[in-house]
Formats: C-alpha cells, sequence, structure tokens
C-alpha cells in the first residue's frame, strides 16, 4: 500500500502536538490560569484527533475490496466528525470551569511566563495550520484541512489568551482571565460544530457544489458538437476520490465504437483537469427530433428541424433529470 506525502506530514504533525502540549500544561502548572487551561486542554484533543486522522488517512489509502467497491475514503468524514466532537467537549469542558472559577476565584502566579509560552506555542500551531490547511484545500483531503483549522483555532485562541493574561497582568483583575478563557471556549464549541455539520454533510453524500461548477464549467467550455445534452448529473465523494454519474445525448445513428469515444473523450477530459481520482458512470440517451434546435452537429443526415441556438449548461440545467429542449417559437 502506497502511503500519500500527507501521512508522513500528518505524523509529524502529532509529534509536534505532543511536545506543544508538554509546554502548554508546563504553563498551567506555572501560573494556575483557568484560559491557559483551556489552551492546554485543546491540546489534549490535538493529539487524539490527530491519531486518529493519522488512522483513517493510512485506511483511506487501502485499495478497494470487495467489501468497499468506492474504496475506504469515507473514514476521513469520520475523522472529522470525531475531531469535532472532541473540540466541542474541550470548549464545554472549558466554560464550566470558567464560570466556576468566576464564581469562586483562584489566584493566579508567574504570569510573565505564561505569557512567553503561550506565544510561543500559539505561533507554532498557526504556521502549521495555516500550511495544513491550505494543502488540505489544494489537495481536496478533509482529514488536512479539518487538521489545519483545528490547529488554526488553536492559535487564535492562544492569541485572545496573550491578550487577557496581558490585561490581568497589568490591571491586576484576576476576573478577566475567566471572562477570556469563557469567550474562546464559546469559540472553540462553535468550531467543533462546523466540523461535525461538515463531517455529517459527507457521510450523507451531501454535493460538493464548488466541485460539481467546477466540472460543469469545465465540460461547458470544452464541449464538442456530438455532445447534444448533458443532464441528470449527480457527485458522490469518498475521500480523495470522487464518483459521478450522468446522463449524456448523442446522435441516435452513431456506431457503439462512436459512443464509447465520446465517452471516453469526457472522461479523460475531467480526469485530466480535476485534482483526485475521478470515476464516471455515464448512460447514454439517443437524441430525438426534439433536440434538433439546439444540436451544433454539422451537416447531420438526420436533422428534422433547423438549429436555434445553443443552450448553455449550467449547474441548475445539468443537475436536471429531464432531456433538456427549446421551447418553441412563438
Amino acid at each position: 500500500m502506497n502511503l500519500p506525502p500527507s501521512f508522513r506530514l500528518l505524523a509529524g504533525t502529532l509529534l509536534l502536538g505532543l511536545l506543544l502540549m508538554a509546554v502548554k500544561f508546563q504553563a498551567w502548572w506555572l501560573t494556575n490560569s483557568n484560559a491557559i487551561l483551556s489552551d492546554a486542554l485543546e491540546s489534549i484533543i490535538n493529539v487524539v484527533a490527530g491519531a486518529f486522522a493519522l488512522y483513517s488517512l493510512w485506511l483511506s489509502a487501502r485499495p478497494r475490496d470487495i467489501n468497499h467497491p468506492y474504496g475506504h475514503g469515507k473514514v476521513e468524514f469520520l475523522s472529522a466528525g470525531f475531531e469535532g466532537a472532541l473540540i466541542s467537549l474541550a470548549g464545554l469542558g472549558i466554560l464550566i470551569k470558567a464560570g466556576y472559577n468566576l464564581v469562586f476565584p483562584q489566584e493566579l502566579e508567574r504570569l510573565d511566563l505564561g505569557i512567553l509560552f503561550t506565544a510561543g506555542t500559539g505561533a507554532g500551531n498557526g504556521l502549521l495550520g495555516y500550511f495544513l490547511r491550505r494543502r488540505g484545500k489544494r489537495e481536496r483531503q478533509v482529514v488536512l484541512e479539518a487538521s489545519g483549522e483545528h490547529l488554526l483555532s488553536d492559535a487564535l485562541t492562544s492569541g485572545g489568551l496573550i491578550l487577557g493574561l496581558g490585561l490581568v497582568w497589568l490591571l491586576k483583575l484576576p476576573w478577566i482571565d475567566n471572562a477570556v478563557a469563557i469567550v474562546f471556549g464559546g469559540m472553540i464549541l462553535f468550531m467543533g460544530y462546523r466540523l461535525i455539520r461538515r463531517s455529517v454533510a459527507g457521510i450523507l453524500d451531501e454535493a460538493d457544489m464548488q466541485v460539481l461548477r467546477e466540472v460543469v464549467e469545465l465540460l461547458e467550455a470544452n464541449r464538442k458538437p456530438s455532445w447534444i445534452d448533458v443532464h441528470n448529473l449527480r457527485l458522490i465523494r469518498y475521500g480523495n476520490n470522487y464518483h459521478f454519474d450522468c446522463h449524456m445525448t448523442l446522435p441516435w445513428y452513431f456506431t457503439t465504437r462512436q459512443t464509447h469515444a465520446e465517452i471516453t473523450a469526457l472522461h479523460e477530459l475531467v480526469d485530466r483537469e480535476h485534482r483526485g481520482q475521478v470515476e464516471f458512470f455515464i448512460h447514454v440517451d439517443p437524441c430525438t427530433p426534439r433536440s434538433c434546435p439546439l444540436c451544433q452537429m454539422p451537416d447531420c443526415p438526420v436533422r428534422e428541424h433547423p438549429y436555434r441556438r445553443r443552450l448553455t449548461w449550467t449547474t441548475d440545467k445539468v443537475v436536471e433529470n429531464r432531456t433538456h429542449v427549446l421551447a418553441p417559437e412563438r
């Protein structure tokens, strides 16, 4: 089994996460700050979720088998959902402890060291999170993108903590520590919800409208005269792989060999221009006299009606489950 380069990247991220977690807990032990504790607790989630993401990436790289004809890529959505649930739990825990200490305050110590440690770990997480999210978007890998967003949320939390701890240090108002923890606990809870929402959408085969638009624009820009119509186009995502099926209208007099060549040309066009493995299932419909007004075939030997105009393919049109025809002239 060939593991993707992103597997080694996530493995390195996991090791770095362990190191940063140790630094954050050291900062909390020195300061007794709830805000820093919230940052340290999220680091535990980073490590656990990173380990699960690493496993899911390994599993999704396994080849298809008789029990998984579409591969194992959907485990990436489970990984993102698991990470989102852990993030949400961490945010809830932060809210509970910070709320308790607003009522029952505790003494803070050595905030200067706490600020220094938090700044260092936040910078590390921010740089790594930006890199992971950018690569995940480029390669359309949900695991990398989710891990990157998680680390960026951790860096954002660290930035807010530095501001809050600085105010506590300067103004000598310990309640600010808990107020900052509550604010960022709520933000972490919302980020967890977003990951869970995205995971559920992937498991339920919610269409990726951005990818669908890209494919439709590609077909529209490169369509051949013999491609009379495309409709009932659907998309299912399995990790980094995509499964498309659609109906395609071709001239009824084409031979089987000609029909196969047209389908192959469409598949190769999408496969060449689109990142990730693409699989097409295409049902071919024969043209009818109603197709003539939008058919651009030159010198068609069986044309019954004159060509009127080109019908532009858009996302809204090609997902319709019906053959497209032009309205009759008045």
